[in-house]
């Protein structure tokens, strides 16, 4: 393994220790998350293409979920190929310039996921609990506003402080005991007074997380009280089966990512903080579209009548 590249006692490598003590299981992990990283590039652009091509899904909460697995296929990418490189060659460097860039697509990604996903949730609130004007509000219009002012809201605040980081200088041992560049272990390697972007990079994680994550949570308060009014247990079956996949998106991402940034750093999560970060970086972009596409008779009709076409196609 190449050791850094120092220039006056700057770093201008730094080292990504990510799965280095697990030697024996480096070829094992490779082909674990290469199968991974197979399924869920497929498994998402075959969501993208049924949505494109399919007149039935060009609805609302078909166009965000094509928004979703759109996010999911770039925000995998950020992270994989270079984990599978460096499990394959060995080499665990990463120049400082791609690990910001990695940390900026990382966040830019992250913190759209979550607007996208508020978004969503505001969608299912409309239709289970405001059925009479869903069909006037969530016009094409609102919601290409929607998935736009998701995108912006990422954008802003990763892009602030990205730039602020990317003026800091970093010295060694440019070691970063993680698999990808997070924000906080590459300010650790940073030597200058870095108290005030750690403040700003704690208000500005607040301003991408916290407001969408109300959102959700009160549009699923909602949501759960009107079908618990419902008097027909087929009425709330039926309900609850419009909004459980998404439910269970949102669960498992925002879940994830309160154990790894919000709990006490104790001993015991500190040694977990790697697993739990493959759930929302590797896994959620995995299991969405079989989330979506098991559970969704919609989805699961495109399917099946995109493969007669295929095969109709084939023979001829």
């Amino acid at each position: 393994m190449a050791s850094p590249v120092w220039s006056n006692k700057t770093a201008r490598e730094f080292i990504l220790l990510g799965f280095g003590d697990l030697h024996e299981l480096q070829i094992l992990l490779f082909l674990l998350f290469s199968v991974i990283y197979i399924l869920s590039m497929v498994g998402n652009i075959l969501i993208i293409t049924l949505i494109v091509t399919d007149q039935h899904l060009h609805t609302p909460m078909y166009f965000f979920l094509g928004n979703l697995s759109c996010l999911e296929t770039c925000y995998t990418s950020a992270i994989l190929p270079r984990l599978l490189a460096s499990l394959l060659t060995g080499d665990r460097t990463i120049s400082v310039q791609r690990c910001l860039t990695q940390y900026y697509l990382f966040g830019l990604f992250g913190a759209t996921e979550c607007y996208l996903l508020a978004a969503m949730s505001y969608d299912r609130y409309l239709a289970i609990c405001k059925p009479l004007y869903y069909g006037a509000r969530m016009n094409g219009r609102f919601c290409v506003l929607l998935a736009a002012g998701s995108w912006i809201n990422g954008f802003l605040p990763i892009t602030i402080i990205t730039s602020l980081l990317s003026q800091l200088p970093f010295c060694g041992p440019g070691k970063i005991d993680h698999f990808f560049c997070d924000l906080t272990p590459v300010i650790d390697l940073s030597c200058s007074d870095t108290r005030l972007i750690k403040l700003l990079g704690v208000v500005l994680s607040g301003v991408c997380s916290l407001p969408p994550f109300l959102l959700t949570v009160t549009s699923y308060i909602c949501i759960i009280t009107s079908i618990l009014r419902i008097p027909s247990t087929t009425g709330r079956q039926k309900a609850f089966s419009t909004c459980s996949s998404h439910l269970i998106v949102i669960t498992t991402f925002y879940g994830t990512l309160i154990i790894v940034y919000l709990l006490p750093k104790t001993k015991t999560l500190q040694d977990l903080n790697k697993v739990f970060s493959i759930f929302y970086t590797i896994l959620t972009p995995l299991l969405n579209p079989f989330i979506y596409s098991l559970r969704n008779k919609e989805v699961k009709k495109a399917l099946r009548k995109a493969v007669s076409k295929f095969t109709a196609f084939t023979r001829i």
